[in-house]
């Protein structure tokens, strides 16, 4: 689909951004529990639709590692942050 020639926006990229400055901005403010809901909403709507995107994905996983880490959940933090290692 095209708009004055130029190819029209995807319709999830917004919610896909606007999911992941909104996870980055509850883990700034210490809601980790909530900030661990928005990235595995963004991780899968990245999944879902830039799957070829891998460094993004990678960045996500990333912050899901942050995340669990400040949760006290060190074990799922060290697995996911040696699976980014092993594919950057």
């Amino acid at each position: 689909k095209t708009y004055l020639g130029r190819p029209v926006a995807d319709p999830d990229r917004f919610r896909i951004f606007s999911m992941g400055i909104l996870g980055a901005a509850l883990l700034e403010s210490s809601r980790c529990e909530e900030a661990l809901r928005a990235f595995e909403a963004t991780l899968a709507l990245k999944r879902r639709y830039w799957s070829y995107d891998e460094g993004s994905i990678l960045g996500t996983q990333g912050s899901l590692a942050t995340c669990f880490a400040h949760l006290g959940r060190l074990d799922e933090a060290l697995v996911l942050r040696r699976l980014i290692y092993a594919r950057r």
